[in-house]
């Protein structure tokens, strides 16, 4: 791998596979790697809150032989009392590696160019890579050749439709975004994917019609329509995508063998309807639990090769 993990489209078609394949390991022996970070340390900046995210990091160094330190939105004031540049300085000293959540990618991109050591992507305006690989892996255990799935997605072409797409590129599988008009996923995003895709069998279909997206899915993927730091949009974005709603009758369409996904937290009555989201075939919490295992294999494959580390 490279030294960060940033995005899906960075990393190989075999980088790919291989942590889906190593995080299926992880899970089932986790044991065999409870001393793979033995004495490392992670730091981990946050400028949104977060349940999962900061439960799965630090629970896995935990449960790797490391340590997480947790740096909240006040501690430091990152990119306002001090730079990025000069955080991450500081950070490369004491610390292994670096996660960052963040609002604008390009704190990541800053970050990374400054510091020696690993940084990864917990989550950024533009990306989610972490959650896209948990998904992932969700539906290969749920379903087994990914090559072989339709995914649909409906909402917000957003940071988890970006890196949803740069997985489904590298998992050769096919996907559909419906999305309102003016809430597209990003024109270089799609652009990527694409590319990315030409040689695995990956099919894109981007549309305004959610009923069109969704007929014939294995999985119907949904996020909040209002993500942190758009609470003023509020209003206006629950009239625009109310129409978009995940409920029985959209996901009839679907495959009467469909999952539904969502990468949390979702807000019931809005985005889905507690009849989906408590279905059997939710696979929410399974989810979330397998962002334990993949950023596990990401922080084994990272911090593990440092020359910090030797």
């Amino acid at each position: 791998m490279k030294k960060d993990f940033i995005s899906i489209h960075d990393i190989s078609l075999y980088e790919f596979h291989e942590i889906v394949d190593m995080a299926v390991r992880i899970k089932a022996d986790p044991h065999h790697y409870h001393k793979a970070l033995k004495n490392k340390v992670l730091a981990m900046i946050f400028q949104k809150p977060s349940l999962r995210t900061r439960m799965t990091f630090e629970v896995g160094m935990l449960e790797l032989g490391g340590h997480a330190v947790y740096l909240s939105p006040s501690d430091g004031q990152v990119g306002a009392r001090e730079s990025f540049y000069d955080v991450g300085k500081n950070l490369e000293r004491w610390v292994h590696g670096i996660m960052i959540r963040t609002f604008a990618h390009q704190n990541i991109i800053d970050l990374a160019a400054a510091v020696e050591i690993p940084v990864i992507n917990a989550l950024s305006d533009l990306l989610h890579p972490c959650q896209a690989m948990a998904d992932f892996l969700t539906l290969k255990e749920k379903a087994g050749d990914l090559s072989k799935l339709k995914l649909a997605y409906v909402g917000d072409g957003n940071n988890v439709c970006h890196s949803l797409m740069f997985a489904a590129a590298k998992a050769g599988c096919a996907m559909a975004v419906a999305t309102p008009a003016g809430y597209e996923p990003n024109p270089q995003i799609v652009k990527l994917a694409r590319e990315d895709g030409k040689d695995t069998g990956f099919s894109l279909t981007l549309t305004g019609d959610p009923h069109q997206a969704v007929t014939g899915a294995d999985a119907v993927y949904t996020d909040t329509w209002t993500s942190m730091g758009q609470e003023a949009e509020k209003e206006a974005r629950v009239r625009v995508f109310s129409p978009f709603q995940v409920n029985r009758g959209l996901m009839a369409l679907a495959k009467k063998s469909a999952f539904f996904m969502h990468c949390l937290p979702a807000h019931r009555g809005d985005e889905v309807t507690d009849e989906v989201m408590d279905s059997p075939g939710s696979l929410v919490f399974d989810q979330a639990e397998n962002r334990l295992h993949i950023q596990k294999v990401i922080m084994v494959l990272l911090m593990g090769k440092t020359e910090k580390n030797g």
